[in-house]
């Protein structure tokens, strides 16, 4: 009898020990399953199940109607986007006949005779008509970018041809106001950006220079390198921006009081600083009222500066 007591007294160790042990077997089983469960809310898959209600397993059963919640939500944020996406493809195919039309039958009249009445109205048509013509086009590009349907795609290169290009594009417009359009080139001026988009940015930031600047006035477009970021600098010697604007300039479809006879629809601002923050940069404005303005587009230089995929 003396002889068992000692195992005896081993034996609430063991079942100490056992207990430890299904413990910590059904916490890996636990854990396993909640690995595996946010695995496949991460790959849109996940389907929630029937648990018994444990205490563990109540926690297990809210994370599974938390993770279903949020797999429904994502679904329902990707029809949406879907819908989005439909409908202004739907947009830009359904104008794009009637003005295209427009357009035409207008050329068709200005090979016309016309009295020098009907030449004013055509004249007003065709102006109306190209405006109409920028705004439903900047209003899709923006629309995609927003909605994250039409991705930017930044890679590292060198800003200079695609800026090469642009001032090239806007020096007949430049010219024919007697504006001097000059490009100021920068050594190690390569960043990472999405050429076509950044194209796009530096053409909006041209185009309103051009469209303030008085006749004899001047544009300079410039890069300047730095450790993180390459800028992109538009100066102009137009009106300058008053201090109080110059927080609203960037906002859809901002018109300056000081510009409201001027042409345009107050979206182009807009989409450049979209093009921008898309790519992991930022734009600033420097600006005095009778100054000119200084237009700047900061782009980054490494890969790691980007932003992540839009949710």
């Amino acid at each position: 009898m003396l002889d068992f007591l000692p195992v005896l007294s081993l034996f609430p160790l063991l079942l100490a020990a056992a207990l430890v042990l299904w413990n910590r077997l059904r916490l890996h089983r636990v854990f396993k399953r909640f690995d595996s469960m946010l695995d496949n809310a991460i790959g849109g898959e996940f389907q929630e199940e029937v648990f018994d209600e444990s205490r563990l397993s109540a926690v297990e059963s809210k994370l599974s109607r938390y993770l279903a919640a949020s797999t429904a939500a994502a679904r329902s944020l990707q029809e949406e986007r879907d819908q989005i996406k439909s409908l202004i493809a739907d947009i830009s195919h359904q104008t794009k006949t009637p003005i295209a039309n427009v357009v035409l039958y207008a050329q068709l009249l200005d090979e016309q005779p016309l009295p020098p009445e009907a030449r004013n109205y055509l004249a007003a048509l065709e102006s109306q008509t190209e405006k109409l013509q920028t705004l439903i086009e900047a209003l899709i590009k923006t629309s995609r970018l927003e909605s994250g349907i039409l991705a930017l795609s930044p890679r590292p290169a060198a800003l200079f041809p695609i800026l090469e290009g642009c001032a090239a594009q806007f020096a007949p417009r430049a010219a024919e106001k007697d504006i001097a359009l000059s490009l100021i080139p920068a050594d190690n001026d390569g960043a990472v950006f999405d050429p076509k988009w950044t194209a796009e940015a530096v053409c909006n930031l041209l185009d309103n220079a051009v469209k303030y600047t008085p006749s004899g006035g001047s544009i300079t477009l410039q890069t300047i390198s730095y450790e993180l970021f390459c800028r992109i600098n538009v100066t102009d010697t137009g009106p300058g921006i008053p201090e109080a604007e110059q927080s609203k300039i960037f906002q859809r479809f901002y018109r300056s009081s000081a510009v409201k006879d001027a042409e345009g629809v107050g979206i182009g601002l807009y989409l450049t600083r979209q093009i921008a923050e898309g790519q992991g940069g930022y734009i600033r404005v420097f600006s005095k009222p009778g100054s000119g303005a200084k237009f700047s587009l900061f782009l980054p230089k490494t890969q790691n500066l980007l932003p992540g995929p839009r949710q």
